[in-house]
């Protein structure tokens, strides 16, 4: 009896399901592929559950699970260097559209090819900090950088975002021509 309420207790730990979203959100866009995204969070959950001892007590399990994560996904990207997959994969993420507005859908469109196309450790940065909401140090320790470099990654992959916005057509205006038939 005393050692299955320890087993409640300790899985209540570990009770992960709300985690679920920002590791499927962290994965993806890591990995540009939903299917491999989903592999690597199944990986970082069972590396996870075999080394729940080393979570410590009052950390915070998202940046917990989050460093797990990046860590495997570090591990695999140093094992196999294909960068005309990861290419091809983020083609196939970028047609992925939400329902919406033709120009809503183009601008979309248009911003996750310029997040796409950052290099690699500035979309991992500002994806932890922009999308998943971590402060600056929890982003660092999830990365396994220093805050320096973290915030100076962010400051680079903003200001490339800012350049390819004014190098895009402007909102609001018609980016798109007509072709045949009266002006």
């Amino acid at each position: 009896m005393v050692r299955k309420q320890g087993m409640k207790r300790s899985m209540a730990r570990f009770d992960i399901v709300g985690q679920l979203g920002s590791l499927r959100r962290y994965a993806r866009s890591l990995t540009r592929d939903s299917a491999d995204a989903e592999d690597l969070v199944h990986d970082a959950l069972v590396r996870a559950y075999e080394r729940r001892g080393t979570f410590r007590s009052g950390g915070n399990p998202r940046a917990w699970l989050l460093a797990i994560l990046h860590n495997i996904f570090i591990d695999r990207m140093r094992s196999r260097r294909s960068e005309a997959a990861r290419i091809e994969q983020a083609g196939r993420l970028a047609e992925q559209n939400m329902p919406a507005s033709q120009d809503h859908s183009v601008r979309l469109s248009q911003v996750r090819e310029a997040f796409l196309s950052l290099p690699e450790e500035q979309r991992a940065a500002l994806h932890l900090v922009a999308i998943e909401g971590l402060s600056y140090a929890e982003a660092a320790d999830v990365s396994g950088v220093p805050l320096g470099t973290l915030m100076s990654r962010i400051g680079r992959a903003r200001a490339a975002l800012r350049e390819m916005e004014q190098g895009a057509p402007a909102r609001g205006k018609n980016h798109l021509r007509i072709v045949g038939g009266e002006s």
